[in-house]
């Protein structure tokens, strides 16, 4: 076998290739780590206020009673990125439904940073 048709066989990735790949996967990555503790924060949230909104207790309480249940919640359960006074709280017929809406900074590398609207509701 001649030494050229071995070199001509022979395939695999190239070190600008694996530069950029490795820059790519770097980047997501850091996506991924600066932005998994609020979208799990949001979906917390989320979580308490479904659960508030459909507690039988609630059914018949005023607003101040239905952000002291959901404070309460949260304490036992774990912090949320949302407090009481951000619940938008309306009667949908004999429904309670709870709402949100917030936006989240997020601080990636030197000047650059992301911004996330998160809103949710309990219908």
């Amino acid at each position: 076998m001649d030494m050229r048709q071995t070199i001509r066989g022979q395939r695999g990735i190239g070190i600008l290739s694996l530069l950029i790949g490795g820059g790519m996967f770097f980047f997501v990555s850091l996506l991924g780590m600066k932005i998994t503790p609020d979208v799990l924060g949001y979906f917390t949230a989320l979580k308490n206020i479904k659960a508030t909104a459909h507690d039988p207790g609630n059914s018949g309480a005023s607003v101040t009673q239905i952000r002291s249940s959901y404070t309460t919640r949260i304490q036992v359960e774990g912090g949320s990125s949302v407090v009481a006074e951000d619940l938008e709280i309306t009667k949908e017929g004999n429904e309670i439904v709870i709402s949100f809406a917030y936006s989240k900074k997020i601080p990636l590398f030197a000047n650059v940073s992301l911004m996330i609207d998160f809103e949710g509701s309990s219908k």
